[in-house]
């Protein structure tokens, strides 16, 4: 491994961005963060969308900043999956992209899937059913006939937009292009018959090339406003769960994950996609990951409980830190209620403590009153349902993972921690928080030629501090899970619930 030059990892998440500065040298990595920004959404009479404009002036000004300290090799942008922005034939951006909780997908599954059977859907691309995936918003703007769709001369998802913006390429890179349900996993492209079958314009759709693809230098006109011609931009596992999962530190071939943020991503690495009627059955994806591993696994919704129901206790004037809202979680009554963190009508923007109190009504299950209440009873439904997502994965590959990795932002929360390790009958490991950025620097450095694929777990392993957590009380949880999957319909089964 040679010496390290600083690469900068542009993070952009759900609800904040961060440019981080990663070094790799010395048998270890070393992250300093130079720019923070929040990530809002903006409400249009249009529906909602990303501020994409903000974000990449975001972006820029972390770039201006990390070479104040030193020449930087590179630059690489990951973000969330399955938004998209649609280009004009001129290369400029025809609107700010929507979100994905904008309601224009409500039906829109379920319309797809009339068109193409999901068993068909799924031996093709091998990705979950989800209303918020690119294919259903896709099919929205055709059904609704969008003019943007016919303008368009151009797909890109996201981070490819910022790439095309930083190097001036137009590409779609192969994380974030699997999480589309537009990809054919066993083709390696992009399944141009199904999208046609939709009404979908396959004409719009770049060259996919893999994580670690060099774009080339900085565009002039950032070159301009203070960048370096020498900067090269890199395409990273552009799809921050990719970049997480590849800097989860398992010291072993078999593990188990959780990426835990605003979603919860539950699953293991294989090599190869696994589609079975099984996973379908189960609901699990296969998206693509860093140096060619397939990232197995189940969206879950995540943090963005929490995050929701103390953003509407602000609105009442409660202005409450995470710290005390752990605090009161601790001190309420364990496994006194739970609800499906994946239900319908958590997934758009609204009062999530009404919601979560109204499913308990609807449940004959004790209402949870206080603030404390609800929390305990948002992570230990998260808790809850990744031990049904970890005994499916289980089921469906046939051998069980002893370990469980928690990376990403929810590893700092200790009581969601040592809740999943309860619940699942598992020790967790938690750390490293910043997994993602981490993934992505270090995919950068193996495109500059620093860092071999086989290197990068152990060096993130000894570039974190891992806190293990032992499940305890055996009899309790097991008890809470029965309960948990009665409460879904389940009777202890594993077919999907939603």
């Amino acid at each position: 491994m040679r010496t390290a030059r600083r690469v900068l990892a542009v993070d952009l998440g759900a609800g904040s961005g961060r440019c981080i500065v990663g070094e790799v040298g010395g048998g270890s990595v070393r992250l300093t963060e130079v720019h923070r920004f929040r990530n809002v959404p903006v409400r249009l009479p249009t529906g909602l969308h990303w501020d994409v404009l903000h974000l990449f002036h975001q972006l820029v000004l972390g770039l201006r900043r990390a070479g104040r300290d030193g020449p930087l090799a590179s630059v690489g942008v990951d973000t969330w999956g399955v938004d998209f922005a649609l280009l004009d034939r001129a290369g400029a951006l025809l609107g700010n992209p929507y979100h994905y909780r904008d309601p224009r997908t409500e039906g829109m599954l379920e319309e797809v899937t009339r068109r193409i059977p999901r068993e068909e859907l799924y031996r093709r691309t091998g990705i979950q059913f989800l209303p918020i995936n690119t294919l259903v918003q896709l099919t929205a703007m055709v059904v609704r006939r969008d003019p943007a769709l016919e303008a368009a001369s151009r797909f890109l998802m996201v981070s490819d937009l910022f790439a095309y913006w930083l190097a001036g390429e137009a590409v779609c890179e192969y994380t974030n292009a699997t999480t589309t349900q537009c990809y054919d996993v066993a083709r390696g492209t992009w399944a141009l018959d199904l999208l046609e079958r939709l009404g979908i314009p396959g004409r719009l759709f770049p060259p996919i090339v893999p994580p670690g693809t060099v774009l080339g230098p900085l565009h002039p006109a950032l070159r301009e406003e203070g960048g370096e011609a020498s900067i090269q931009v890199v395409l990273p596992a552009s799809h921050d769960t990719a970049s997480a999962v590849a800097a989860v530190p398992a010291s072993g071939a078999s593990f188990a994950y959780i990426s835990s943020g605003t979603w919860s991503l539950v699953g293991t690495e294989l090599p190869s996609p696994h589609i079975t009627p099984e996973s379908l059955a189960f609901g699990f994806a296969n998206e693509g990951g860093a140096f060619g591993r397939i990232c197995f696994l189940k969206n879950v919704t995540g943090l963005w409980l929490l995050e929701e129901a103390r953003r509407r206790w602000a609105e009442e004037g409660e202005e409450v830190s995470y710290e005390t809202l752990l605090a009161e979680a601790e001190a309420a009554p364990a496994a006194a209620c739970f609800v499906n963190p994946d239900d319908a009508r958590f997934l758009r923007p609204g009062d999530v403590p009404s919601r979560l109190r109204e499913l308990c009504r609807e449940t004959g299950q004790p209402v949870p009153r206080t603030r404390g209440e609800v929390v305990r009873c948002i992570l230990e439904s998260l808790a809850l349902r990744y031990r049904w997502v970890l005994d499916g994965l289980d089921r469906v590959l046939g051998s069980r993972a002893e370990v469980v990795h928690v990376v990403g932002g929810g590893a700092r929360n200790r009581l969601l921690c040592q809740l999943t390790a309860e619940a699942a009958g598992r020790p967790v490991e938690a750390g490293p928080a910043e997994a993602t950025t981490l993934g992505n620097v270090l995919v950068q450095a193996h495109a500059l030629g620093e860092v071999a694929p086989g290197d990068v777990r152990a060096l993130v392993r000894r570039s974190t501090a891992l806190e293990v957590y032992e499940p305890r009380d055996r009899a309790r949880w097991e008890e809470a899970y029965g309960r948990f999957c009665r409460l879904l319909g389940e009777g202890g089964g594993h077919r999907d619930p939603r």
